[in-house]
């Protein structure tokens, strides 16, 4: 069997995913615009949601492990008083209560503590989380009962942004697999009230902002005028938190050849290595008992 050509893209887009289409239907949007096969993004927003969505693009999809577990940020709208089967506003409303009397920013705060660091947090069932190779919300929308374990997640910032009941305005910095819905509904519990999600935009995700995101609608005039290569950014803004490696000609051979190169620094566990020509070629890994850099991913010319 012939071996496919590597492909000759390799970059990353910053798209600003409007409500409406899933983040598969941006992938497939860009996917048709670009004719390259190989894109995915790092982490999903669900249909509801807008904001930051990262594509990765041919080679550029091998970084998307580093992508993915980048902090995210969220400008969150709760609704108080309405449970839903889904935590947000598209779900099926199970429950309506009024707000506690007297509500104000102050208790709010003090609740919103309880749910500030590392905190134990189970998913909503209506997630695409897999259970058995299934996902959680097919298996719901199949009839099943489906249970879903607590998990760690850290929440490093939460601030209460505004409040005009029964809305809460939220700004949310947390850990990749952090689920909003499930902070949403969960605070109304702690309050008494019940709560939904009624709205989510990410503002962030790791060095990547809504304010530099394209939207779909600019990317579809560049793939009309064939110009969407310049919304590319460099697929080393993956790693963009790491040091950098130059590497010379006999260190480049090496790494080509699966072999470590000598390593001065111990401080960090992954870097990125260069070419001889400046290329971002490679990405090296090494542990703090080693003094040596070894080749995790070698990415071939485009």
């Amino acid at each position: 069997m012939a071996r496919r050509k590597p492909s000759s893209v390799f970059g990353l887009l910053n798209v600003h995913k409007p409500p409406g289409p899933t983040s598969h239907d941006v992938v497939q949007t860009v996917r048709r615009g670009t004719r390259e096969r190989r894109i995915g993004h790092a982490g999903t927003l669900d249909p509801m949601a807008e904001g930051v969505l990262v594509l990765a693009l041919g080679q550029a999809t091998r970084l998307i492990e580093y992508l993915m577990a980048s902090q995210k940020r969220y400008r969150a709208e709760v609704t108080l008083g309405v449970v839903t089967d889904s935590y947000d506003a598209e779900g099926d409303v199970l429950e309506q209560h009024p707000l506690p009397p007297g509500l104000t920013h102050t208790q709010i705060d003090a609740t919103l503590d309880r749910f500030r660091g590392e905190i134990q947090q189970v998913p909503p069932v209506y997630s695409a989380l897999k259970i058995d190779g299934k996902s959680a919300h097919a298996r719901v929308r199949a009839g099943e009962t489906v249970t879903l374990e607590p998990r760690a997640v850290t929440i490093s910032e939460l601030a209460l942004l505004d409040y005009a009941p029964p809305i809460l305005q939220l700004d949310v910095r947390c850990s990749p697999g952090t689920y909003i819905r499930s902070l949403a509904h969960d605070l109304g519990q702690e309050l008494g009230c019940g709560a939904m999600l009624s709205s989510l935009v990410r503002t962030e995700s790791g060095q990547f902002t809504l304010d530099e995101a394209i939207s779909l609608d600019t990317l579809r005039a560049a793939f009309e005028a064939g110009s969407w290569r310049d919304k590319l950014l460099s697929a080393d803004m993956a790693l963009a938190t790491s040091p950098r490696v130059d590497l010379t000609e006999d260190e480049w051979h090496r790494i080509q050849n699966g072999a470590p190169i000598a390593r001065i620094s111990r401080d960090e566990a992954l870097a990125r290595g260069y070419d001889p020509h400046g290329r971002f070629a490679c990405v090296l890994t090494g542990q703090q008992d080693d003094p040596s850099w070894r080749p995790r991913k070698v990415f071939p010319p485009t």
